[in-house]
């Protein structure tokens, strides 16, 4: 099957740049071939339909991925390794840039961190005065829909780690991202335990299945 739906990915590629591609395209280019019978474009539009977003795709564990046509080891282990190279990508962005000033950077990269889980867990991003990404920590985890935070705690590593600034985040394993009444509780709670000491909490990101809210961006901090 030839691709008959306007120009061949990497041809529009090469003449308009990546950001011009679909998902669905980026993918043609990236899995290069299909399987006996199937073209890679239409691999590429089961895969998909099949997980719903890129982010889904990239971020599958093997027995996931393997249950589907025309991905074996090779393919799983390219997946897996652009994946992680693009996770390391922003990583070092966070650790040199100012966190403040690349939101959906930090979006990714928190969505990288916590794909997969499937109990709520507390993240931390550590900030020096610059913004930029000192570590991460996974401060609390809890039951599928329930996480008990301590606001004295997360101020420890902060001292520990040297922080001017925070960034919370965490998932909601049911999928949606809209925050709860607790959310926005324990984030005001973490709030002024930080004001003691001068440390500033920039966001606090909620993380459902392909979506995400931000505090900050509703004006909640």
């Amino acid at each position: 099957m030839a691709w008959n739906e306007g120009m061949p990915p990497r041809e529009k590629l090469l003449k308009y740049g990546a950001g011009h591609l679909t998902d669905e395209e980026l993918l043609v280019i990236f899995l290069r071939t299909g399987y006996p019978g199937t073209h890679v474009t239409v691999l590429a539009r089961q895969l998909m339909a099949e997980f719903g977003s890129l982010h889904a795709l990239m971020t599958a564990d093997y027995s996931r991925l393997a249950g589907c046509d025309g991905i074996g080891e090779a393919k799983y282990a390219q997946i897996s390794a652009v994946s992680e190279l693009a996770r390391r990508s922003v990583i070092r962005h966070l650790a040199c840039g100012d966190a403040l000033r690349s939101p959906e950077v930090v979006t990714r990269y928190i969505q990288g961190v916590l794909a997969r889980r499937e109990r709520e867990i507390f993240l931390v991003l550590f900030l020096d005065n610059q913004h930029r990404l000192i570590r991460h920590e996974e401060m609390f985890a809890g039951t599928i829909d329930c996480v008990e935070i301590h606001p004295r705690e997360i101020v420890r590593e902060a001292m520990k780690a040297n922080a001017a600034a925070l960034i919370l985040a965490h998932n909601h394993p049911s999928g949606k991202a809209e925050p709860s009444q607790a959310d926005r509780i324990i984030t005001e709670q973490v709030i002024k335990a930080c004001q003691l000491l001068d440390i500033r909490v920039l966001d606090h990101l909620v993380i459902g299945n392909g979506e995400s809210v931000s505090f900050a961006a509703r004006g909640w901090i």
